[in-house]
């Protein structure tokens, strides 16, 4: 049975070095690369096959942990392994909070993330030590639509209803359902709640 894997990174010569290591590991799988963040929501989008997302944190479209979050929510049931120069454990802890199975540095040897992409593939999680303090609201932000994370993200912007109904295509009725929604998730009274829980696990609009 075919199957996709979805390499996400601005960086050309490391997206050839992941398709080096995914092919060694999947051999029958068709990679896809894509070098801005609206691209691999398309490409994830349209990938019934999708088994992987190997993404890199910052890239044209994303910030923070944006990319996680979108993608994620976009394809719950596939496995984001990231790959990036970001450091520090609790980047990873973020990374896994916001939906990735793992998290290794762009720094790594190649056999490392090899070993890494077999896992994901594999069904397992790589998970270092976590916040019990912050996993409530992970969980919370989880739950969130692709619709109602990219409204989020434009509340934390400072943007208006009206402007974020613009920047998405939606009515404005529309939007203010979403945000009646995300504050019920959230469990939150307003949105300059929502923007602090959402900043305090790490999220960063675009």
């Amino acid at each position: 049975m075919g199957r996709t894997i979805l390499i996400a990174d601005d960086h050309p010569l490391f997206r050839q070095a992941l398709a080096m290591a995914a092919g060694q590991v999947a051999g029958d799988a068709r990679l896809v690369e894509s070098a801005t963040l609206a691209s691999a929501l398309a490409e994830a989008q349209a990938a019934d096959d999708l088994a992987l997302i190997l993404l890199d944190l910052k890239m044209p479209g994303a910030e923070g942990f944006s990319g996680v979050a979108l993608l994620h929510a976009q394809k719950p049931q596939v496995p984001i392994l990231v790959v990036s120069s970001e450091a520090g454990a609790g980047t990873a802890q973020n990374a896994l909070r916001f939906g990735a199975v793992g998290f290794i540095g762009k720094d790594s040897d190649l056999s490392v993330i090899e070993t890494a992409i077999g896992d994901a593939l594999a069904g397992k999680r790589l998970s270092p030590p976590s916040d019990p303090l912050l996993d409530p609201v992970a969980a919370q932000i989880a739950s969130l639509t692709p619709t109602q994370l990219k409204v989020m993200l434009g509340v934390m912007q400072g943007r208006l209803n009206k402007q974020i109904a613009h920047d998405l295509g939606l009515s404005e009725a529309t939007v203010k359902a979403h945000m009646t929604a995300i504050l019920k998730k959230l469990d939150v009274q307003n949105r300059t709640q929502a923007v602090l829980a959402a900043k305090a696990l790490g999220l960063t609009p675009p």
